[in-house]
């Protein structure tokens, strides 16, 4: 306040400026300058420095690790999905064969990485050196940097053969990546889509990776429990504009709950479908080829009968027996939830505060529930557990500052899962593109014209700087 009084003298000591001196002709530059100076003060009088994100926590990540309870052939079955997990994939003549024609990384470990394997996309993209292993003649596209998420890109129409967009609706993964000039792909010709011209034409929307912990204890959730946490708090949610509502199969209706836009049912169509679009393996689930609608798969670049993966009917051990599709989704199924780096008492009293603002103030846990818990399930382990995922696993609708201009089943280009935030105190790249890379810029993306979250963040946005900052801290230490 000393500097504020002398800076304030030395001003009214000072003769007055001439009013020409203005900003574009419009604005006194004293004017701006004493309103820099109030603001300064005022922070400074409330004794509050801005709020801001501290990054990704270090130390033990918590998590990565199985679920407690497990028998001794589960436990075998998890590790087993673990090593096949990390394993490195090749076009042939390797030990895993399979990659491409088109793919985004040939390893599911090299985009679910952080903080633990299983987790979602780490510090460095290993994308950037994917592109020309083995003397792939690819090209980065300028939305994978070094530095920045793992990405697959959609289209949100689709194109003709010269690559001029139509009227139809797409919204498929056009992988990254082909196999030309592979040293296991000889005489493969496939070049990669025109991902400049289709991000000059807003013709293309990104995903980063869904962090996979705890994931066995999100299928094992009832319907009727996710019904039940839909309908509760109605007055409430309907002050705040909030609906939800979840996301269906075509063929039976149950709720489907994997992936940013809770499109697929099971982790097993999950991780089929992954096995099949990030890295272009056939399998029992999707055996056909992917290749860059509507051209065809070149001949030069199909080298492997289908499906690729598939029951290992030759195998001498039980554990060997499953495809890979099975390895994994018993991997991802065996994976526990992150642990928090506190809980109760236990935590900072700005980590208590910060959850006590997040759930009973701002009123984020009305569609980040904190807790819902499992119904009975074939694996004991699973069995009646607290899941603290904070989620509802249902779409809302989250304005057009997020939409992806991308349709899943039944949700729309505008709408998404809640994301589940265990363990977000360790990730790196926020919301479904990755296009924030601390919470503060996250929380303040969620407004947007149409998103249900408008209120919530207006309140948010009412907090002090000091409180602002205990939630941050709060949600650092999940």
């Amino acid at each position: 306040m000393k500097l504020v009084k002398k800076v304030c003298a030395a001003l009214n000591s000072r003769p007055p400026l001439k009013p020409k001196i203005t900003v574009k002709g419009k604005v006194p530059l004293l004017a701006l300058f004493m309103a820099a100076l109030l603001l300064t003060s005022a922070v400074m009088i409330q004794g509050q420095n801005p709020a801001r994100d501290a990054g990704s926590r270090t130390g033990n990540p918590g998590a990565g690790n199985a679920i407690a309870g497990l028998t001794a052939n589960q436990s075998a079955y998890f590790t087993d999905g673990f090593m096949r997990f990390q394993d490195v994939e090749s076009v042939r003549n390797g030990k895993n064969n399979g990659l491409g024609p088109t793919f985004n990384s040939n390893s599911c470990s090299s985009c679910h990485a952080q903080p633990a394997i299983g987790g979602t996309s780490p510090a460095v993209n290993p994308q950037v050196q994917v592109a020309n292993d083995s003397g792939a003649t690819n090209t980065i596209p300028p939305f994978i940097t070094l530095n920045g998420p793992v990405r697959e890109a959609r289209f949100k129409f689709a194109t003709n053969r010269d690559g001029s967009l139509t009227n139809v609706p797409d919204g498929g993964v056009h992988a990254v990546f082909t196999i030309e000039g592979r040293s296991d792909a000889a005489g493969c010709e496939m070049v990669q889509p025109n991902f400049e011209r289709m991000m000059a034409e807003n013709n293309v929307s990104f995903c980063i990776p869904t962090p996979l912990f705890g994931l066995g204890l999100v299928e094992s959730i009832s319907e009727d429990t996710i019904i039940k946490n839909q309908t509760a708090e109605s007055e409430l949610k309907a002050s705040l504009g909030m609906s939800g509502r979840p996301n269906r199969s075509g063929n039976d209706g149950s709720i489907t709950r994997f992936g940013w836009k809770a499109q697929n049912k099971s982790l097993m169509v999950f991780a089929g479908e992954a096995y099949n679009v990030e890295m272009g393996i056939t399998n029992e689930l999707f055996p056909n080829e992917r290749g860059y609608p509507p051209r065809p798969i070149p001949a030069s670049c199909l080298f492997n009968q289908t499906p690729e993966d598939g029951t290992n009917f030759d195998a001498s051990s039980s554990t060997a027996i499953p495809s890979d599709v099975i390895a994994f989704a018993d991997f991802m199924r065996f994976l526990d939830q992150p642990a928090p780096s506190c809980t109760g008492a236990n935590c900072s009293p700005s980590i208590q505060n910060g959850r006590r603002l997040f759930i009973d103030v701002v009123k984020c846990g009305v569609c980040h529930t904190p807790t819902m818990t499992t119904g009975p399930a074939y694996v004991p382990a699973l069995s009646n557990i607290d899941a603290h995922l904070f989620s509802d696993l249902l779409l809302h609708n989250m304005g057009s500052g997020l939409a992806d201009g991308v349709s899943q089943g039944d949700a729309g280009p505008n709408e998404f899962r809640t994301a589940l935030l265990w363990g977000i105190g360790q990730r790196l790249f926020f919301l479904h593109d990755g296009r924030a890379s601390d919470l503060l810029g996250a929380i303040e993306a969620h407004q947007s014209q149409g998103s249900e979250a408008n209120n919530v963040i207006r309140i948010f946005n009412n907090l002090t700087q000091n409180q602002k900052q205990d939630l941050l801290n709060f949600l650092r230490s999940l």
